[in-house]
């Protein structure tokens, strides 16, 4: 089964509403028409089999190998009765719409060889209705050539569109890749900085030995404690890496953040950082969260140059660190899910470190960049 199980999206469900009234008005246009010039009920069988392919185009999504063959199938008889009782050459208008509807989608989808025994099919189809139409007249010629042309350019825009999502995939998979190989040079500095905490504790701990020896066990259990974050952030960056620009900063603080903001404000466009009165959490949240008011603001002067003003907030609770990036550029400037595939790589990291990441248009105007980020990252399993 291909999408069954997945909801619809809205943008899909709007495309299924407009072929649904463009096959229903076709199928009225197209029975006046014949019933105009062939009488009688020679209309009956161009709309039993516009509809049924119609459908079968419209619910293409359930399982579009099945859906593919069955529209095929339906054509081929048509062709036949159609030849057999001399009626209007199949397959009409609507119906070769609605198959191109279905090879574009089982091309696009489909495994190989899959999409090969499809085109075989179609081929086959093509062939019978070109075959059929012979000796015919002009108008019964026009009807098969219109149904190979809809079909052969339905092959074609369904493998052009194959390859675009080939390419989109593999840029992801690039970006997703470049995410991680950044994840493994900030791995050093994640456990370099508390193991720096384990060393500074343990010098601590020979002077307490000599002065106070009875706060010795509780220099220790801080010492204890230090160790087992230093294996818990290795860890979460290792778990981070499990597949195997410029890198974030060693320690990226409240003060690159400001530094990185103030940057970007040279460039002409005013930016407002408003940051929490405790800005003190684990290095590799600290990292995330400064590679995303750093992508989100590339993708501000990439994408919005015409934005008036930026507002990086950052609050903090016990429990997490929220992130939220907005600009005011007019929507018309901006470009459908703006942002790419940069924030690809930052769901990714966010996503594995158990928050959440969101992009779009912001509740006030201009477009937002939202995180939310847990102090306490999930352990990888």
């Amino acid at each position: 089964m291909d999408t069954a199980d997945r909801p619809a999206r809205p943008g899909r469900i709007l495309i299924d509403v407009c072929l649904g009234l463009v096959f229903a008005a076709g199928l009225v246009f197209t029975a006046s028409a014949i019933s105009a010039s062939w009488g009688g009920s020679a209309w009956v069988l161009d709309a039993v089999a516009g509809t049924a392919v119609a459908v079968l185009a419209l619910v293409r999504e359930r399982n579009r190998l099945v859906t593919a063959a069955a529209g095929l199938a339906v054509a081929a008889v048509a062709i036949a009765v159609s030849a057999a009782a001399d009626l209007p050459r199949e397959p009409g208008p609507v119906a070769s719409l609605a198959l191109a509807v279905l090879t574009v989608s089982a091309v696009r989808r489909l495994p190989p060889w899959q999409v090969c025994a499809v085109a075989a099919a179609g081929a086959a189809v093509v062939a019978a209705g070109q075959l059929a139409a012979r000796p015919a007249s002009t108008a019964v010629a026009g009807v098969a050539v219109f149904f190979a042309v809809t079909w052969l350019g339905a092959v074609v825009v369904g493998a052009v569109l194959r390859a675009l999502d080939a390419r989109a995939r593999s840029t992801a998979e690039r970006v997703r890749r470049a995410e991680r190989l950044d994840l493994a040079r900030e791995l050093h500095d994640v456990v370099a900085h508390h193991i720096t905490g384990m060393l500074v504790q343990a010098q601590a701990a020979q002077v307490v030995a000599r002065r106070t020896p009875e706060k010795v066990p509780q220099t220790l259990a801080g010492i204890e404690a230090a160790g087992a974050d230093a294996l818990a952030a290795m860890r979460r960056a290792v778990g981070l890496l499990r597949d195997t620009a410029d890198a974030a900063p060693s320690s990226p603080g409240p003060e690159r953040l400001e530094e990185l903001v103030e940057r970007f404000a040279r460039q002409g466009t005013p930016v407002e950082l408003t940051l929490p009165d405790d800005a003190s959490w684990p290095p590799e949240v600290a990292t995330t969260l400064y590679r995303i008011v750093q992508e989100a603001l590339t993708n501000v002067a990439r994408h919005a140059p015409q934005a008036r003003s930026v507002a990086v907030a950052v609050g903090r609770d016990e429990r997490s660190v929220a992130v939220e990036v907005v600009d005011d550029a007019p929507p018309p400037a901006r470009p459908h899910g703006r942002g790419g595939y940069g924030l690809v790589g930052m769901r990714e990291r966010v996503e594995m470190l158990g928050g959440t990441l969101a992009a779009g248009p912001g509740p006030g105007g201009g477009w937002s960049v939202a995180a939310v980020l847990p102090l306490a990252p999930k352990e990888p399993r």
